[in-house]
Formats: structure tokens, sequence, C-alpha cells
């Protein structure tokens, strides 16, 4: 089997951590980013038993970091066959309470730190023909009081998302914009609790959806995927 190979942004926890474990059990060679050396490396030093992966300090904000990523990727293994643009941030606020460092570090963390990431990566996946998922949210098609900056940052990703999936089409290359609901995750300083977080989306069940669509035959493109608890919190 020829090799495959895979970046995940914010791979060391949560659904990026969930997503480069399902990869690396189905064969894949997995790098994945953080903001810091060591938490890539402590993720790695776990992921590294499933097979093959790279650790990289990187910053999404930062288009330079980005670019370093995927040179990293293909000096290692020569090839880049799936982008999963996943690293993201939380914080929410009234308008009236929202302060610009808060707007800014939303909006330059999840939307324009993906654009940095597919930017910096989209020549070596057009080499392979391969795929690039973004991670956005149900927060990107349904709005909610103290969200203006997420939903913002969601809203705009989705849109963004779909609008490349049909620049890149034409390459051969496959675009799809996830949007999960309650994950049970890190996300916004929210450390999971087996007991409390059962009922939410699991992040090996966000990896067995990256899994199951790159598994999808050639020809078909779930270009926006919605996925959400089955029974919410009581």
């Amino acid at each position: 089997m020829s090799i495959k190979v895979a970046l995940i942004t914010g791979g060391s926890k949560g659904i990026g951590y969930g997503i480069a474990e399902s990869l690396l059990k189905n064969g894949y060679k997995v790098a994945i980013t953080s903001r810091t050396i060591n938490s890539a490396n402590e993720a790695a030093a776990k992921l590294v038993e499933f097979g093959d992966v790279l650790a990289i300090e990187a910053d999404v904000k930062n288009f330079q970091s980005q670019q370093g990523a995927v040179n990293l990727v293909i000096e290692k293994w020569g090839q880049l066959d799936a982008l999963i643009a996943n690293a993201g941030v939380g914080n929410f606020a009234p308008i009236d309470e929202m302060d610009v460092e808060l707007w800014n570090d939303i909006i330059d963390t999840n939307l324009t730190g993906v654009f940095y990431s597919i930017k910096a990566s989209v020549e070596e996946i057009k080499k392979t023909k391969g795929s690039i998922f973004t991670i956005s949210s149900l927060a990107g098609t349904n709005f909610f009081a103290g969200g203006a900056a997420y939903n913002a940052s969601k809203f705009g990703l989705t849109g963004f998302t779909q609008s490349v999936m049909l620049d890149l089409r034409k390459y051969g290359v496959k675009v799809s914009t996830i949007m999960p609901g309650s994950v049970a995750s890190h996300f916004n300083d929210h450390h999971p609790d087996a007991e409390n977080d059962a009922w939410k989306i699991q992040p090996e069940d966000m990896g067995k959806l990256i899994v199951d669509l790159l598994a999808m035959p050639a020809r078909t493109l779930p270009s926006k995927v919605e996925i959400r608890p089955t029974t919410p919190k009581g």
C-alpha cells in the first residue's frame, strides 16, 4: 500500500488528537502541530504506539509558521495527502463587553488561521489529489447571544471552505467542512470528564468520521457534514 500522509493543526489534544489516532490506526503517517513543542511532543509520545508521527511547533496565526510546518512534512515524507485544519479557539462575550483583542484572536485563529493552513499546503495537496477538511461548528449556521466573534469566525469558515471546495475540485482535490455540535474536548478551557461528557461526541468519533470520508469513492464528495450528539443532555 502506498503511504498516505496527513497534517493536523491543533493535534495535541481534543478533536485533533482523536483524528490523529484514528488516521494512524488506519495506516497514515501523521504530523500534528501545537503552539508549543512540548505539547506536540507529549501528544506524539502517546500517539507513536499507533504509527509514524511527527510533532511540530506552529502557530496558525502566522503564515510563515504554517508554511514551515508543511515544509517539514514534505522533508520527512515527501508528500501531503490530507490537511485537517482543526486548530481553533472559543471565547464568548456580548458585543458591549467584547474587547478588540478578543475579536482579533478568534477571527485570526478560527478563520484567517485556516486560510494560512490551506494556502501553505494547497500546492502539495494538488500534487496528490488529496483532501482538505476544516473543522467548523454548528455555530457556523446557528447564532447565539454572546457568540458574535465565534459565530462570525465559524460562519466565515463554513462559507470560506465551501468556496475553496469549488476552487479546488477541478484539480481532483476534495474539500469538506465538518460542523460538529458538542464535543468532549478541551475547547474553551474545558476539561473533559468521562461521566459528565459521555453524552457528547467523542474525539474518536470525529476521527472515525474523517477516516470514513477519506474512504469515500473518488467520484463522491460530502462537502459539508453536520454532526451532533444523538441525545442532548437532559
